[in-house]
């Protein structure tokens, strides 16, 4: 007996084996077993999602010799030969290979005649988007108004191109796109059934090729055991797809993180060797960086797969959101840029570059202010009485001039004693508390909530907040688990924590103090500005005025 690929011996026979598409499984079964059938059915969706296997399933259910069910028996002659693909009345047509009118007409003569050996005569197009408009239009009266024992099964993968005409006259069911757990889980209950060894992460990349279709995921399995002789492992599967392993992806990253350039080039030339597609491979650093700027901003999100979760948290915590955002795009570009580029190795080397090349630098605190700042004017007029030498020896200046102004440092008292606090005696108050909530290691809507929740006491292992009424969305359950959790950890002790509401907001927040010396920084460089002489001597000479949102304070 030849080899039947895995897509075809393992094609769902009953509702019951469908993976997925719930939603359109239900009305398919309520209307079978409660008698209520439409005489037009379209199932839309991308290739492999189960278009046509759900069709022959319904159509195997009209026609089971037991009766009309959900259920059919699979054992009758009928629901045996629709199995086989041999049923007289179950007519499958590819509208792709038979878009005449004249093949339509053909189709449609024999619709007259009552079924031959089962209850109703069903057919079943596939890709009927592709028929032409004379078609449609001969279709369109018996679809409208068809015999009692004729059934209609549309199969398509554009329905945007089918007429208005025809989707009215239809019970509409859009298939979605399989995810990465439901393909993963079908594939691993094959292979137990077939007999065949197999590592979890090589059938975790296998679905994730498979971009939403089972079919495709079934075809790589099958080639997956053929190159694997047998057993299925995830470095045979990386090297059969020309993608990387997410270790690499981990190895990658980090040193991205930390700015390692040799280490870099070397993992590049690592992929290289091992003759990996380096736009799978940006593709996955797509999908990696996407994961931790998502652990890092919505870390309450459920995971799958732990070991990989615990990789990215690692990550995500090494470096800040907005970076990953610039890695991000810089990819996005640069896979959109790589074939143009000489070769694709040196434009994969090159992306990696330009994330070491465009990382934010830090702003050197030693500076001084011997060097007089450049202001921010808008160049509005020149006097015409400013003679042409005196103008050519003066520097030329640009209409629009971004200056960075440095502040001094805040002189509060208060604020330093703060900073100064010892913490040794792990003890909470309304002195230190500004001081500990910025110290404390929290993220997300967790960091949200303590800087802006004012102490109120700490009594009998209980800390009691206050937080506004505007931002009382803050104090989720989880956020107030995780910052007890580690409220608990700072103090060595179990403790509870309650949140109050207030109607006004309290001054004594960390989100408050923030703002405050923000908005003293930015007065204080403004002020700066207005007070410099060569400010002064450029506003006169070229009547000249000062853009105070492009004064940013240094500190």
């Amino acid at each position: 007996m030849s080899y039947l690929v895995l897509a075809r011996k393992w094609r769902p026979k009953t509702f019951s084996e469908v993976v997925g598409q719930q939603h359109v499984l239900k009305a398919l079964i309520n209307g079978l077993d409660q008698d209520r059938l439409h005489h037009a059915f379209l199932f839309s969706g991308t290739r492999g999602v189960g278009k046509t296997t759900l069709a022959r399933i319904f159509a195997k259910s009209l026609n089971c010799e037991q009766g009309v069910s959900s259920k059919p028996c699979g054992e009758c002659q009928s629901c045996q030969e629709v199995d086989a693909g041999r049923f007289v009345d179950l007519i499958e047509v590819d509208a792709a290979s038979r878009t005449k009118v004249d093949d339509t007409r053909e189709l449609l003569d024999n619709v007259q005649y009552a079924p031959s050996r089962g209850r109703y005569k069903v057919y079943l197009i596939d890709e009927v988007h592709m028929l032409s408009t004379s078609s449609f239009n001969a279709l369109l009266k018996t679809l409208e108004e068809p015999p009692s024992h004729v059934k209609f099964l549309f199969a398509t993968t554009d329905p945007q191109k089918l007429p208005v005409t025809i989707l009215s006259r239809c019970l509409q069911f859009n298939l979605r796109r399989l995810d990465i757990t439901q393909i993963s889980d079908h594939l691993v209950k094959i292979l137990g059934k077939e007999s065949v060894e197999f590592e979890h992460a090589a059938l975790i990349e296998i679905a994730r090729a498979a971009d939403g279709s089972m079919r495709d995921a079934l075809s790589l399995l099958d080639q997956a055991i053929s190159f694997g002789a047998g057993s299925i492992t995830n470095e045979q599967v990386n090297q059969m797809l020309g993608t990387i392993s997410q270790q690499q992806v981990h190895l990658l990253m980090s040193a991205l993180i930390n700015n390692d350039g040799q280490n870099l080039l070397q993992q590049a030339q690592e992929i290289s060797a091992q003759g990996r597609d380096f736009k799978l491979v940006l593709n996955e650093l797509l999908a990696s960086l996407q994961r931790i700027a998502s652990i890092q901003l919505v870390p309450d999100l459920e995971h799958t797969d732990e070991k990989n979760f615990e990789q990215f948290q690692q990550l995500a915590q090494q470096c800040s959101p907005e970076l990953i955002q610039l890695f991000y795009q810089i990819t996005l570009h640069g896979k959109r840029d790589l074939p143009y580029a000489s070769d694709p190795q040196s434009g994969f080397e090159m992306v990696l570059l330009r994330m070491l090349s465009f990382q934010p630098m830090k702003i050197d605190s030693d500076m001084t202010d011997d060097t007089p700042p450049a202001p921010s004017v808008t160049n509005k007029t020149i006097s015409p009485n400013v003679s042409q030498t005196h103008y050519a020896k003066t520097k030329p200046i640009e209409p629009v001039i971004h200056h960075v102004a440095e502040s001094p440092p805040p002189v509060n008292d208060a604020t330093t004693e703060k900073v100064t606090t010892s913490n040794d005696d792990k003890d909470i108050n309304s002195a230190n508390w500004l001081n500990i909530i910025g110290q404390l290691k929290l993220t997300a809507f967790t960091r949200q909530l303590g800087d802006n929740s004012a102490f109120i006491k700490f009594e009998n292992n209980q800390i009691t907040l206050a937080i506004a009424d505007g931002l009382a969305h803050l104090a989720s359950d989880k956020a107030q688990e995780r910052l007890t959790s580690e409220l608990s950890r700072y103090l060595a002790q179990d403790i509870k924590l309650t949140i109050q509401q207030e109607s006004q907001a309290s001054t004594a927040t960390l989100a408050n103090e923030r703002a405050e010396q923000k908005r003293s920084s930015q007065q204080q460089a403004v002020d700066s500005i207005h007070n410099d002489p060569i400010v002064a001597a450029i506003k006169q000479t070229f009547d000249a005025r000062i853009i105070e949102s492009t004064i940013k304070p240094l500190n």
